[in-house]
């Protein structure tokens, strides 16, 4: 997850935070949030109506956190340089450049500059300077109904996959799986940001890259998406931030992960959720998952066969999106068909509005 990053100098510190975190989430949330009201509200999966931002238009103002690590001066100037360079303009938040340790500055710092830019009406989008660690800490301190009643874009990913999910499920807002700020824009992830953000036509169906791609299971599909990175929804099991799969198509994607941490995350999210109800899986390039050439290991691909081959829905391995230079944004909650026999991921609606 700190591959998108390129100033983290070991993927080893990432992990171990993470790992981290999935202990805490997977022991403590599912018991310590039992109980409390409206906690497990599901728009996901109850009557709560999905609600769409409004499209970036030319000029728009983005608002611009740090929910999980701090970030170098260094990755600031990319991240200013990618969005001017789309033509918005930026306003930072307050402790957007905060640092405490590997975090950007304390819990609630972040969630101040979250909550000021939601309800702010000058600032039309809000997109994450970068991922790392740290954005579920936040989650039982949003103030969901005032991002519900102020709805506009959040973009980002890797470990922004916990704000993305929880904020749908609670608010049934879509937000956007795409590129961090301070990312390498490519051609495509341009074109792919422009797509889903600036226009609200329907946005082109995204191809499997044909070099990386496999069919674990074939087949067709429709639902909502969820999803994100693996590590983060395998760590939100449990908690009332993850909405339910059955009937959605869930996109999954990682970093940095020897196979066994693969197998370790899937086997857990087969244990804990309703993943083997979903409508389909959708796996992006999960880059840096081999294993060492001198490991007694699965390969990624045996890994991923032998645990999702036996679910009886399509599954298949190989789009853009996540950790790769090519990084199509995708929108949480967003209906989506898949055909694993023409490789495509079909939109079957706009995400955002007028």
């Amino acid at each position: 997850m700190l591959r998108d990053f390129q100033e983290a100098s070991s993927a080893e510190i990432h992990n171990m935070n993470r790992r981290y975190f999935t202990q805490q989430m997977g022991i403590g949330l599912s018991g310590a949030f039992l109980g409390v009201p409206g906690l497990f509200t599901d728009a996901s999966s109850l009557s709560m109506k999905s609600i769409k931002a409004k499209k970036l238009k030319p000029g728009a103002t983005i608002g611009l956190v740090s929910p999980a690590s701090s970030i170098s001066d260094q990755k600031i100037q990319t991240a200013v340089t990618n969005l001017e360079g789309l033509g918005f303009r930026l306003v930072f938040g307050k402790n957007a450049k905060a640092q405490k340790g590997y975090l950007a500055g304390e819990d609630q710092g972040r969630i101040d500059d979250l909550h000021q830019f939601f309800q702010d009406d000058k600032i039309d989008g809000i997109w994450c300077l970068r991922g790392g660690y740290g954005s579920a800490r936040l989650l039982p301190d949003l103030d969901y109904k005032l991002i519900r009643k102020n709805p506009k874009v959040l973009i980002g990913y890797s470990d922004i996959t916990a704000l993305l999910n929880s904020i749908y499920k609670k608010c049934g807002l879509l937000g956007f799986h795409g590129p961090v700020a301070s990312s390498t824009f490519t051609d495509f992830t341009v074109q792919s940001l422009q797509s889903m953000l600036l226009e609200t036509t329907i946005p082109p169906p995204i191809q499997l890259s044909e070099d990386k791609a496999y069919t674990i299971r074939s087949g067709q599909a429709e639902g909502k998406l969820v999803g994100g990175n693996l590590s983060l929804i395998s760590a939100l099991s449990g908690s009332p931030y993850l909405p339910k799969f059955k009937n959605k198509i869930v996109f999954l994607e990682d970093v940095g992960e020897k196979p066994y941490r693969i197998d370790r995350m899937l086997t857990h999210l087969l244990y804990s959720t309703d993943l083997h109800k979903a409508a389909a899986i959708v796996l992006g390039v999960f880059a840096g998952c081999e294993a060492d050439p001198d490991d007694k290991s699965l390969s990624l691909k045996e890994t991923l066969q032998d645990r999702l081959g036996q679910i009886a829905i399509p599954v298949v391995y190989g789009f853009p999106f996540g950790h790769v230079a090519d990084n199509a944004t995708l929108a949480i909650g967003m209906r989506t068909s898949l055909d694993t026999a023409t490789g495509k991921l079909s939109f079957l609606e706009s995400p955002i509005e007028e």
